[in-house]
């Protein structure tokens, strides 16, 4: 049986809770990839790797065997397990490289990810009544996110040097340790300076050495779940759907964009997509936008032939 080390708990636990706050899946969804994970796991330790040193090689004999015994979407789901966890201990500087990359995965369904309407969003930003500190970080945390499309991870990274309220944007650091500058819409700004002026200095406690934008009931930087947990206690007063999450507002932040005329290329920069296909799947959300361009900008897209005018062949 796999050693505890071979099966890295702390790397799990981590990855869980990361694909709740910041990826949006529901917990049982969360489960299966850990015991997806397990299952390689246990594959691995009998030939001599942990998860952490597993090879392309190894993880490709072991898809193989798994796909001669096991239904399609099964195996799809753990490729796609291994594909995100490995994904994710790359991000953490864990790994090197991830193994599990270019692994072909069954095609099961296209995922459309969920967006708020702009309505929406309104209605669960006034959910936070009161003007505590916490209440004050809640709103500068839900304006902030959806203003900048910000991943969870990237919010409670932001530290207070990377805030620049005057000149309207923050720097962030993404996928990769990447850095990117956003602007920062006037409601954000408002909210955030309100937090800086009149919470954040109650909720430090004293711990005047933090240097996180968010942090928590003990002075400390907001963690990945903590975030969660803030957004369910609004989402559920808003009576929204329970699958809604930090992800969600990411989502909305780049359809709303598309909606209102921005271009693919400038919404795949503010998002930090090192690859524009990632950012083509909003387009599949408003296909509207679509429509709106073509007419827009197609020549023949809503001229008419004058009466007088013959039709050139």
């Amino acid at each position: 049986m796999p050693t505890e080390e071979s099966f890295n708990v702390s790397d799990l636990k981590r990855f869980c809770s990361y694909l709740i706050a910041e990826r949006g899946l529901a917990l049982n969804t969360a489960y299966g990839y850990r015991r997806d994970l397990k299952g390689l796991a246990d594959y691995l330790h009998s030939r001599g790797h942990t998860l952490r040193t597993a090879d392309n090689a190894t993880l490709t004999g072991y898809f193989q065997l798994l796909s001669r015994g096991s239904a399609a979407a099964s195996v799809a789901r753990s490729v796609a397990a291994a594909r995100a966890f490995y994904g994710f201990l790359k991000d953490e500087g864990l790994i090197p490289k991830n193994p599990a990359c270019n692994i072909d995965t069954p095609r099961l369904g296209f995922y459309l990810p969920r967006c708020l309407g702009q309505a929406q969003i309104g209605v669960l930003i006034d959910q936070i009544k009161g003007s505590g500190p916490p209440q004050l970080r809640d709103r500068a945390m839900l304006e902030l996110a959806y203003a900048c499309g910000l991943r969870v991870s990237e919010l409670i990274g932001i530290d207070l040097g990377d805030l620049h309220l005057q000149e309207r944007y923050v720097r962030c650091r993404g996928k990769g340790n990447r850095e990117r500058i956003i602007p920062v819409g006037e409601k954000a700004v408002t909210a955030v300076k309100a937090w800086l002026d009149n919470g954040r200095q109650s909720l430090l406690r004293g711990n005047i050495s933090e240097q996180a934008l968010f942090v928590n009931q003990r002075g400390k930087r907001l963690t990945r779940q903590g975030a969660w947990l803030i957004l369910k206690q609004y989402v559920s007063a808003a009576r929204l759907p329970n699958d809604v999450s930090p992800h969600t507002l990411r989502h909305s932040f780049a359809t709303h964009l598309l909606e209102g005329g921005a271009d693919l290329r400038t919404v795949q920069e503010l998002l930090g997509h090192a690859d524009i296909s990632t950012t083509q799947i909003y387009i599949q959300v408003t296909p509207h936008h679509l429509l709106k361009t073509h007419r827009n900008f197609h020549p023949r897209a809503t001229a008419q032939l004058s009466e007088n005018e013959p039709e050139q062949r």
